[in-house]
């Protein structure tokens, strides 16, 4: 199956609908939950009730015994590698002889009906020696602690050193800061289809972030060779990081193969908080130091996350919480560690942000409270330090193009305020239910600004894969563009095809579905898809368009650094424009359709873009990032001090997009991720009691509705990276991590109190 995008004119910088906008508004979009296959079973799985507990045995004969059962495999019966993960494998696929998070999957069931499958799981007699559970990261850390692995608790530590270690200043202020647990609350939960297939393999129809990910994992564990495992991405109800990690895709295709028949497992919402990491809760120590003009000295840090039990990508997002863990700021003198640590709570990994947004709630709220000590605006101090091109990180590496921070801030400090509540009692937080009159409302005002960087980092080799063809069909060019990049809802599968009309100049794109039938294209995350697979696709077409020209009878021409250079090293100033080969001066050389002819031209790039360099292990130093970004937010809320309930009245943010592809879903981009910044901040927490999820529902883990989204003026500058494709920058996840600490400032500002852990709850706000 593939998806086709037409439009007229639909090219980059232009906002054409999005193929499955209607479909999925209407309700007829399939998504991965919608499979079906004849003869199909459903799969279920048995998890763990206790956080941490050693196996004594399993008794699976009344699953067995039960109509309609078809299959009842635990670990004995992993095929392949015992363990998976994304970048340490160190999680069993089943339980062994020891389970270390509530949840952990310990045995899996294929029936007839899902019901079936369930009671027939419920039906698994497990005997288990319960053992107390680590569950406080910093404490974890100690030498006498428990162990969560052999290999003890400290995944990874992330040091930071620059300047002069003895620097002293004029003015100190320090804080110790806590971000909760939060979940990306996709609305789409866990699900996909597994097929066995003739020739001893398995076909998988997934919602994932990463096929070839996926793909690495899924067949070690099942014992077969890469090419005996096909995997297609299915309709995929939201992300926001929590899709990278394999959650049933193993279990999925080994009943599939034990059986013979296609399975199909879905989870239910309450599953689906037990089957999916989440974003690290953080506990973090700043001391700011700056001089008597506000002009930063030194910043010192500590931050631990918590990675819970098993590794998923903790150590790249320390490595993110640690490197950014100043701001956007221009600092002498960086003394910072970051730790990532194994309990036996959820496990903990991607998620919209990436480690930046913990540690800006942290270096932001230490602005605001450096601001106060000093006597001067927050907004001035912000701008008084702000990084700008040239200036270095604290791991050394230099900003390389527009850095806009001080603008940005200019941007949202001068964007008119919110009129003042009016007489309408439903404008009043509380105001719908009539408990209050506004007579305990303030108004506050706070901003924050942060710095994200785009693509993986650390010397990883960061690609991606595209194939394009260009051929005559019903006598008219058309273009065929396959990826394996993942459509997570961002709008991926539209930007291709506009890359496509735009450098090949064809009215009619088909982007096929994401397969791993074509090379990696990595993973729908680090707001690298457009940047990393729109430069593939760009490279590819490139590729095609001088094939074209060399039928055409340019055999000389031959692409270099993306321009069509003659052997005698000139430019060929020749386009593809509505079917037409255009000379620069306007003169049609050629149809398109006439050159084709019957034969297509195809061909295949993969892109990257310039190397990153791991950090050194005692200093942190080195050229980690490939590229930054940069976004500002004001908000305005009211605040009912007496109630201890938060109205976010408004929200003004400004970022920088570098180039914006399609406007529409680049603004789409920055409110979604500012509402996620926003439930970060006054509402959503994953509640972990003694290593156990007490809410596990959309009843009691809160999430912004619309009636709780403000609205919001979005700026967006487009400012142009030089060594980015289109001059574009990533625009995902830096709404989300400056949003968080605006609207903290702006409780702060309306309250007085210091509000030092979000998200921030009545009880913070009226002491009870």
């Amino acid at each position: 199956m593939s998806i086709t995008t037409v439009g007229a004119g639909a090219v980059i910088g232009t906002s054409p609908l999005r193929p499955d906008g209607t479909l999925k508004v209407t309700g007829e979009f399939a998504f991965s939950s919608d499979l079906w296959a004849d003869r199909m079973l459903w799969g279920a799985t048995l998890r763990s009730p206790h956080p941490r507990a050693r196996i004594a045995g399993i008794d699976i004969t009344a699953a067995v015994a039960t109509t309609g059962v078809h299959a009842v495999l635990t670990a004995e019966d992993v095929p392949g590698a015992k363990l998976y993960g994304l970048e340490h494998r160190d999680q069993p696929v089943l339980a062994m002889g020891q389970v270390r998070y509530a949840g952990e999957p310990v045995a899996i069931v294929a029936a007839d009906h899902p019901e079936t499958a369930r009671r027939a799981a419920e039906a698994i007699v497990v005997r288990y020696e319960v053992l107390p559970p680590v569950v406080d990261p910093v404490a974890a850390m100690d030498p006498g602690s428990d162990t969560v692995h052999e290999r003890g608790n400290l995944l990874r530590h992330v040091p930071i050193r620059k300047g002069d270690p003895a620097a002293a200043a004029a003015v100190v202020v320090s804080g110790e800061y806590e971000v909760g647990m939060q979940d990306q609350a996709f609305l789409g939960p866990e699900s996909g289809l597994a097929i066995p297939a003739e020739d001893g393999g398995v076909e998988l129809y997934i919602a994932t972030q990463w096929l070839h990910g996926d793909l690495g994992q899924v067949a070690d564990c099942l014992g077969l060779p890469p090419s005996k495992v096909r995997l297609s991405l299915a309709g995929v109800g939201g992300a926001f990081g929590g899709r990278e990690d394999v959650s049933m895709q193993v279990h999925a295709c080994m009943l599939a193969l034990h059986t013979g028949r296609p399975v199909k497992m879905v989870y239910s919402r309450e599953e689906s908080f037990h089957g999916h990491v989440h974003r690290h809760p953080a506990r973090m120590w700043y001391e700011h130091g700056a001089d008597a003009d506000g002009r930063l000295v030194y910043v010192k840090a500590r931050i631990v996350l918590d990675g819970g039990a098993y590794a998923s990508t903790s150590m790249a997002v320390v490595a993110n919480a640690t490197t950014l863990g100043i701001g956007p700021y221009r600092v002498p003198s960086v003394e910072m560690d970051g730790y990532a640590v194994y309990t036996n709570n959820p496990p903990c990994g991607a998620m919209r942000g990436f480690g930046a947004v913990q540690a800006c709630f942290a270096y932001e709220s230490q602005m605001d409270r450096l601001a106060a000590a000093l006597g001067i605006d927050p907004v001035e101090l912000r701008i008084r330090n702000a990084l700008a091109p040239g200036d270095t990180m604290p791991t050394g590496q230099a900003v390389r193009g527009p850095a806009p921070v001080a603008d940005l801030l200019d941007r949202v400090r001068a964007a008119p305020a919110p009129p003042h509540r009016g007489e309408d009692l439903r404008q009043l937080p509380g105001g719908v239910a009539n408990t209050t009159h506004g007579e305990g409302v303030r108004r506050g005002v706070g901003y924050g600004i942060g710095i994200k960087n785009v693509g993986f980092s650390e010397g990883f080799d960061d690609y991606s894969t595209a194939r394009v063809r260009l051929e005559v069909v019903g006598g008219e060019a058309v273009a065929v563009v396959h990826t394996a990049a993942a459509e997570v809802g961002q709008g991926l599968v539209t930007v291709q095809a506009q890359i496509a009309r735009t450098e090949l100049g064809v009215e009619q794109v088909t982007v096929a579905t994401a397969d791993t039938s074509v090379g990696s294209a990595g993973s729908s995350s680090a707001s690298r898809q457009t940047y990393v697979t729109g430069g593939a696709v760009k490279a590819a077409c490139e590729a095609v368009r001088a094939a074209v020209l060399r039928r055409a009878g340019r055999d000389d021409v031959r692409l270099r650094d993306g321009r069509l250079v003659a052997a005698d090293g000139t430019v060929v100033d020749v386009r593809l424009r509505d079917g037409r080969l255009v000379a620069g001066d306007g003169t049609v050389v050629a149809v398109l359709a006439d050159v084709l002819g019957d034969e297509p031209i195809e061909e295949t790039v993969e892109w990257r873009h310039r190397p990153t360099h791991p950090l050194d292990p005692r200093t942190g130093q080195g050229d980690a990032h490939v590229q930054y970004a940069f976004a500002a937010h004001r908000a305005t809320v009211d605040v009912d001090v007496e109630l201890g309930l938060v109205r976010v009245v408004e929200i003004a943010t400004a970022q920088d997009v570098g180039r914006a592809l399609h406007p529409q879903s680049v603004r789409g981009q920055i409110a979604g991720g500012t509402a996620q910044g926003l439930g970060l901040a006054v509402m959503e927490e994953i509640q972990v009691v003694d290593g156990l999820i007490r809410n596990p529902s959309f009843t009691d883990y809160l999430i912004p509705t619309i009636l709780d989204v403000p609205p919001m003026r979005i700026d967006v500058l487009e400012l142009g990276d030089p060594e980015a494709p289109y001059g574009l920058r990533g625009v995902g996840e830096p709404p989300t991590i400056s949003s968080t600490p605006a609207i903290v400032a702006a409780i702060r500002a309306a309250t007085g109190l210091a509000l030092n852990r979000v998200p921030v709850r009545p009880e913070h706000l009226t002491g009870t």
